[in-house]
């Protein structure tokens, strides 16, 4: 491992309490694995070891006694140095749950990790399906978004206006696999039809030769089953080579706030896209941005960093309520048990195969012309119920469900 994890002490209490002394090692150590310096920095990074600290300072868990620290790495978007990281942590720094993963590949790795040391395992920077379907487990629960939940948001709304004809750019690894797997499935089941795709290697800065490859397919939709800087790079690229002027389209499967403050409105607009969280769509989201942003000025939050303070906030509930964060099991027990609250995503649920449910929102960037000050990216299409915005749970093969 190239890249060397920074640790953050949030609080100590000198308190010698008896419930102080059923926490491992007297610590709840949150590890934050996500890519600092790569295409998601931006999307995860520093804004989620911010949104880390602002879970533990809102929880109020360290009035009880109870000491926090937080550590983070870089895991540079590779399973084998992600994984490697989670057995050090879990094994040698003591770390209790592991929050965000960032890349898919990392994640599942990272979630394996977690079941075999029986610690805890909160995705929200990761994309694939599988996490809660054929390779779920009882240590790891799926926050904020899911490649079943993107197709069917984006690729529903987009085949019903139209595009009947796909043909997908595909990031090669884990994430982007589900994520053409997934939207191929809505296109058929919805009577369009993929005419090819061609898979491109993670953070590629060249596009040149797949878009000619989608160009000449002509297909009514490029599907772009990417993220970060390669979806940028995708948008900016397209729009050289003058295909969205020659008539096809591009479906953003998996696009951020931060993607459109990276591309501008005047490229981005237009772009149909589906989040679960926007920082402007209520008064609450915008006050917790607003904390988030006096220590990442002039950045907006993505949905990720939402989902590691949401998530965060439940965990600390699980762990007040058995008084204990030894057993990860019983802890992402304990959460499916409880009902979700917080600030940001609302009330909700966490399913037995590990599905944090709440309601996906169908956004179209706004024209440069409608928007109305900086980060004024989106206006609403449609809100999609958390009840129809994930996959139904019997139709994921989750071993922990009975399908």
């Amino acid at each position: 491992m190239t890249m060397v994890h920074r640790i953050i002490v949030l609080a100590v209490l000198v308190a010698s309490s008896p419930a102080e002394a059923q926490y491992t090692d007297g610590v709840v150590k949150i590890g934050v694995l996500t890519d600092m310096s790569s295409i998601y920095a931006d999307i995860v990074g520093v804004g989620s070891v911010v949104a880390a600290k602002l879970a533990v300072e809102d929880s109020g868990v360290t009035r009880t006694g109870i000491k926090v620290e937080i550590v983070s790495a870089d895991h540079q978007n590779k399973a084998d140095i992600g994984s490697s990281f989670a057995n050090s942590w879990f094994d040698v720094d003591k770390v209790d749950v592991i929050v965000e993963g960032g890349s898919s590949a990392v994640a599942l790795a990272v979630s394996e990790a977690a079941r075999q040391k029986n610690k805890v395992m909160l995705a929200s920077g990761a994309a694939s399906s599988d996490l809660t379907g054929s390779k779920c487990n009882a240590n790891t629960i799926h926050w904020v978004y899911d490649t079943w939940n993107l197709a069917h948001g984006t690729g529903n709304a987009v085949v019903k206006t139209g595009g009947d004809s796909w043909f997908f750019l595909t990031a090669d690894y884990a994430f982007g696999q589900a994520m053409e797997r997934d939207t191929t499935a809505v296109v058929e089941a919805s009577g369009g039809k993929v005419v090819g795709r061609v898979r491109h290697p993670l953070n590629t800065n060249d596009f040149s030769s797949f878009l000619l490859q989608a160009k000449a397919s002509n297909a009514k939709i490029i599907g772009l089953a990417n993220a970060g800087n390669d979806t940028i790079n995708a948008i900016k690229q397209a729009g050289e080579f003058g295909i969205v002027k020659g008539g096809q389209k591009l479906a953003g499967l998996l696009v951020f706030a931060s993607d459109v403050a990276a591309l501008g409105l005047p490229t981005a607009q237009g772009l149909v896209l589906t989040e679960t969280w926007y920082w402007d769509m209520n008064d609450s989201n915008r006050a917790w941005t607003r904390r988030w942003q006096a220590e990442r000025p002039g950045k907006v939050p993505t949905m990720v960093h939402a989902g590691v303070y949401s998530s965060l906030i439940h965990y600390f509930k699980a762990i007040e309520a058995l008084g204990t964060d030894a057993d990860g099991k019983a802890v992402v027990a304990k959460m499916k048990e409880l009902a979700t609250d917080d600030p940001l995503f609302g009330k909700g649920i966490v399913r037995p195969d590990g599905r944090k449910l709440h309601d996906a929102y169908l956004f179209e960037v706004k024209a440069p012309e409608e928007s109305r000050y900086p980060g004024d990216f989106y206006k609403l299409r449609a809100t999609i119920p958390a009840a129809e915005a994930f996959r139904p749970l019997k139709e994921g093969h989750c071993p922990l469900v009975g399908n």
